[in-house]
This record gives structure tokens, sequence and C-alpha cells, in this order.
């Protein structure tokens, strides 16, 4: 049966719950990414973006807010509506298929990319896809934040060991137990050019995947 991602997402209101830690941990990277870039504008974009609570959340009081613009892709209109009731000027959410290259046409290259919530929930091979392909989406030293559940078997450790081999360098890795792994890495090789209509990922969920 279909997850109800929207009622998946009344999680993140329970104080102390999975969700609610894992949030936490994303902003606290989004923010350290933020706090690191230079002057100037800084591009972002967000797959599978939900409601946008990661980037939004830390955009309400960060001091470069002003100078963020960018894009949240997500499939559920519902999800949609809620982030971009919430989205500053500048910060578009775009209803679409965050699994192709397509969706982020025009706002690439970015210096932030968001990649949470999506590699528990697609299949090892597209993961390694969607690793090799990120420095195609990013900008020189951009940051790349991702998130994935650390059940049996954890793969947090293989998708570290495969970003450093893609040119990132960890900036930081947050474990809790056997539940969440958030990670943080910047680009340190050259980026690669931009591919439209790259096929990153199929979502297939984590309830059929385990």
């Amino acid at each position: 049966m279909e997850r109800d991602w929207q009622a998946w997402h009344r999680e993140y209101d329970q104080p102390g719950s999975r969700l609610d830690r894992r949030l936490g941990a994303v902003q606290g990277c989004i923010r350290e990414a933020l706090d690191r870039m230079p002057p100037g504008p800084i591009r972002a974009i967000s797959a599978c973006a939900g409601e946008g609570r990661d980037l939004l959340g830390v955009l309400a009081d960060h001091p470069r807010a002003k100078d963020v613009t960018g894009r949240l892709v997500e499939l559920d209109p519902t999800l949609v509506a809620r982030a971009a009731a919430n989205a500053p000027p500048g910060v578009g959410v775009v209803c679409g298929d965050a699994s192709t290259t397509s969706a982020y046409a025009g706002a690439v290259p970015a210096d932030l990319v968001l990649m949470c919530g999506i590699f528990g929930n697609v299949a090892l091979p597209d993961i390694r896809n969607t690793l090799h392909a990120l420095p195609t989406l990013c900008a020189p030293g951009a940051t790349v934040v991702w998130t994935r559940h650390r059940r049996p078997p954890d793969r947090t450790d293989d998708i570290r060991r495969w970003l450093a081999a893609t040119g990132f360098e960890e900036a930081a890795f947050i474990g809790s137990d056997d539940l969440f792994g958030v990670g943080a890495h910047r680009l340190t090789s050259p980026p690669r050019p931009f591919e439209q209509g790259q096929r990153l990922f199929t979502f297939v969920g984590f309830d059929t995947l385990r």
C-alpha cells in the first residue's frame, strides 16, 4: 500500500520524535553550510522536498536568508502548497518529479543541494547513480546534505565512501544509533556539465524495499 506522505509529515510535530531529531540535524548542517559560504548570492535546490521544513525553517531566521534563491521539488500537491505558503521570495516550490535532472534546469549549478528522505526509499544502484550525478548539479565548492536511515543493512558508510570517490569531502556526519544518519559533504573536485533529462533514481519507498 502506498504510504500517506501527508500523514507521515505529522511526526515532525512530535517533539523528540525520530523525524523531529533528524530535522534538527539536517537544519544544523544547512546552517553551518550557509555560515561558511562567501558573501554574495546562494543557490539552493531540494529534491523530494515535502513541506520544505529543512531549508525553509533555517531561512526563517538565518542572517544569509536574503542571499538565498532556489527551487524545492515535490510531487505531492498538498505538500507543495504547504511549502509554498512558507517560502520566501526567490525560493520557488515546484510540483514535479524530482527524480530527473530536468526538474532542476534553470536552478543549477547550486551552492546547496538537499537530498533528504531519498536514499532510504530507492534501490542501492539508484543511490550510487544519484551520487555520481551530483557534481552535475553543483557549483564549485557546493555542499550536499543527505539523509539515510541506519536500519540493517546500514548503508551510510557506503554513501560516505561513494561521495569521497565522487569528489566530495565530508564536512559532518551525525549518526543516531540505527535510526538515521545525516551527512554534509563539500564538492572539492571540479563540477561536471549539467545534463538535462537524466534519471537519477526511481522512488520505490522504504516499505517496499525492506
